[in-house]
């Protein structure tokens, strides 16, 4: 079946369709990384989002449940240069034709991906529909146009889960077993709260791994519901959609700062800067890929890291005296990490957990830890 990417600038590529037979309408991004491609379309972060990746063949290792990042493909679409046909791995357990059929999300093959790489970043982000069920060209373009965009989402609402749990990695909620995990893990020496705006399950691996048991609650929990399940701090997820949509977060986290520690990550990281009354703003094309190059300001050192991201916390409207830009993107000087001056929350723009890697940022696991430990001893 023939599949049409279509801009919302009249741009229409042609290709062959594969995955499920229909039509979408979201936000074209690309990602630069070269592995992952399981972990991204699972990212619950890409929800309302078609995702073309950079890399020219995709699908050659197939497909393993173990590398999931939630419990179904999260992309509303996908956009490839080559699909393989064959997977060569032995973890391999389906193919991502089939996964995509399977989890009922279209995807088009064939399409010169470095080209619309190439319009995104000079042009910026764009609406667009992807088609696998013979809509015409004129027809794509018009729903492009029509389509609302991501501020007119709730999305982390869509992801987020329906009740609070303490994580098991052994069950049927965020499972991720890795091999002899269970043995690796330490005892556990703190609960967290993990606000859940859109979790990747590595996250609460490496939490866990940490000897932090993480105790998982909805978006929409309240900070007096999170503080009466005595926990020693507070964890605040990735997740997807425009940051300032979801503003009974930002109230939630406002009562929770200076109540225990915080630690957050890529949209948790916007949550806290929201809470604190700073301001985000939308990226011309976004991070996605596997080798942005971040510098902490305070220690000089710099770090390749994973990211996903389409918007960023304004440093200048961080408030003065309470909270300083901790880490910088080396591409375009965007606010990468943001801490209180007074030492008990911190946050970062990318990707500590990324599984596939790299893992150059995942010391702040331990950081988080230690922050916990010096609060404990202090009580």
């Amino acid at each position: 079946m023939e599949g049409i990417i279509a801009l919302e600038d009249g741009t229409i590529l042609r290709g062959r369709g594969f995955g499920q037979e229909g039509w979408v309408a979201a936000e074209m991004c690309f990602n630069t990384s070269m592995t992952g491609y399981e972990e991204i379309l699972t990212d619950p972060s890409y929800r309302g989002q078609v995702v073309a990746l950079t890399c020219p063949e995709i699908g050659n290792t197939g497909i393993n449940p173990e590398d999931e990042e939630s419990d179904r493909v999260q992309a509303a679409g996908l956009l490839v240069r080559r699909l393989a046909r064959r997977a060569s791995n032995w973890r391999n357990r389906e193919s991502l034709e089939v996964y995509l059929q399977r989890n009922r999300v279209p995807a088009v093959e064939g399409v010169d991906t470095r080209a619309l790489t190439r319009k995104l970043r000079t042009q910026g982000a764009m609406k667009g529909v992807l088609a696998t069920n013979g809509m015409s060209g004129e027809e794509a373009v018009k729903k492009a146009r029509e389509w609302a965009g991501l501020g007119a989402t709730d999305y982390v609402g869509e992801v987020t889960v329906k009740k609070s749990f303490e994580w098991d990695p052994e069950g049927k909620d965020f499972p991720g077993k890795l091999g002899n995990e269970k043995k690796k893990m330490p005892a556990i020496r703190h609960r967290v709260a993990a606000i859940d705006c859109g979790m990747k399950r590595n996250i609460l691996r490496l939490l866990r791994a940490e000897g932090i048991q993480p105790v998982v609650f909805p978006a929409k929990a309240k900070s007096g519901e999170i503080l009466q399940a005595n926990v020693d701090g507070v964890f605040l997820s990735n997740g997807p959609g425009d940051p300032s949509v979801p503003t009974y977060v930002h109230a939630t986290v406002r009562e929770l700062i200076g109540k225990k520690p915080i630690f957050g990550i890529c949209l948790g990281h916007q949550m806290l800067a929201h809470a604190l009354g700073a301001k985000t703003f939308k990226l011309k094309f976004g991070h996605r890929g596997g080798n942005q190059p971040v510098k902490d300001l305070t220690t000089g050192k710099v770090s390749i890291t994973s990211q996903n991201h389409g918007y960023a916390v304004d440093p200048k409207s961080l408030p003065a005296g309470r909270a300083v830009m901790s880490h910088v993107n080396l591409n375009d000087g965007t606010c990468e990490g943001i801490r209180l001056v007074s030492g008990d929350a911190f946050s970062v723009q990318y990707h500590p957990e990324a599984a596939p890697g790299p893992h150059d940022a995942a010391y702040f696991f331990r950081q988080f830890s230690d922050l916990l430990d010096g609060v404990k001893k202090k009580s």
